[in-house]
C-alpha cells in the first residue's frame, strides 16, 4: 500500500535474513503476547525459506502503535496496508493460527494471492470452543499469575518489575481480549494443504486439533511433538525439519525427537 503524505503505514512484516533466491517465503503470526522476533529467528535455520514475521502493534518496532481487541479489523488492516509477495505459506501459533487462518480467509475474499499452505499450532479449530475462561480482564499480576499457570511462557523475574510487568501484560491483555472475543463466522473451506502441529503434553488432545480438517479441502497432516503448550522452543530444530519438509516436498533429514505424528 502507497504512504499517504502525512501518513505512515504500519510496518507489519518484518525480516532479519533475506533470501531474494528463495523458492517461498514463510509468513509467521506469533501467540498472544509474542513478537515477530521469536519467529524471524528462524531463518538461520531453514534454508531456501525466507522467514518473515508479522510484527503487531504493540511490540517491537511498532510498540507505540494502538493494539487490537479484536482479529477482524486487525486482519482487515493487516490486508489492506501490506501485501504478502507469492508465493508464500503462514504460519500461526495459538493466537497466531487463527490470525493465519483468517488473513488466509481476507485474501481470498478481495481475490488477492493467498497461501500456498497453511501450518497451524497448539490452537483448536476456529469453530470450536477454546476451552479456558476470559483473563483479559485480570490485573497485570493476577494475569501474569493466570499466564504462568496455563503456559509457564515468562520468566519469573518479569514480575519483579512493575514496569516490565505493566508492559508485556499489556500486550498479552490486548491479546487474549481478541482471542476471548472471536466467534468464527462459517464459510467456504480453504483449498490448499492444513499443516497442524501440536505438544503432546498440551491440553489440546489430537482429535480436537484434527478438528481443522473441516477447514480446507485440501490434504491434511497432524503432527505432534513431545512437550506442552511451547513445545516449538523445546523442540525448535525437529518442528523447522517438519516445516521445512511441507514448503518443500522433501522428507526431513532424519526423524523428530521422540515424535508421535499421526497424519489424519
Amino acid at each position: 500500500m502507497p504512504e499517504v503524505p502525512g501518513h505512515t503505514v504500519p510496518r507489519w512484516l518484518v525480516n532479519r535474513r533475506k533470501r531474494p533466491d528463495a523458492a517461498i517465503r514463510l509468513y509467521c503470526f506469533a501467540h498472544s503476547g509474542g513478537s515477530a522476533a521469536e519467529y524471524v529467528r528462524w531463518g538461520d535455520d531453514v534454508p531456501g525459506i525466507e522467514v518473515w514475521g508479522v510484527q503487531l502493534p504493540g511490540r517491537g518496532s511498532r510498540f507505540d502503535d494502538p493494539q487490537y481487541t479484536r482479529v477482524g479489523p486487525l486482519v482487515h488492516d493487516l490486508v489492506e496496508q501490506d501485501a504478502f509477495r507469492a508465493p508464500f505459506a503462514f504460519f500461526g501459533h495459538s493466537l497466531g493460527a487463527l490470525l493465519a487462518y483468517e488473513t488466509a480467509r481476507a485474501l481470498r475474499e478481495r481475490g488477492l494471492p493467498g497461501p500456498e499452505r497453511l501450518l497451524l499450532s497448539a490452537c483448536p479449530a476456529p469453530h470450536r470452543p477454546r476451552g479456558l475462561p476470559p483473563i483479559h480482564h485480570l490485573g497485570d499480576r493476577e494475569l501474569f499469575a493466570a499466564v504462568q499457570g496455563e503456559y509457564g511462557s515468562l520468566p519469573d523475574q518479569v514480575a519483579e518489575d512493575p514496569e516490565l510487568l505493566a508492559i508485556m501484560m499489556a500486550s498479552h491483555r490486548f491479546d487474549f481480549e481478541m482471542v476471548d472475543s472471536y466467534r468464527h463466522t462459517p464459510g467456504e473451506p480453504l483449498d490448499l494443504p492444513l499443516h497442524v502441529f501440536g505438544g503432546t503434553e498440551d491440553r489440546l488432545p489430537a482429535e480436537e486439533l484434527a478438528r481443522w480438517q473441516g477447514h480446507s479441502r485440501g490434504p491434511f497432516a497432524l503432527n505432534l511433538l513431545p512437550g506442552g503448550h511451547f513445545y516449538l522452543r523445546e523442540h525448535r530444530a525437529a518442528l523447522l525439519a517438519l516445516i521445512r519438509a511441507a514448503l518443500t516436498d522433501h522428507p526431513p533429514a532424519g526423524p523428530p525427537a521422540d515424535p508421535l505424528s499421526p497424519d489424519l
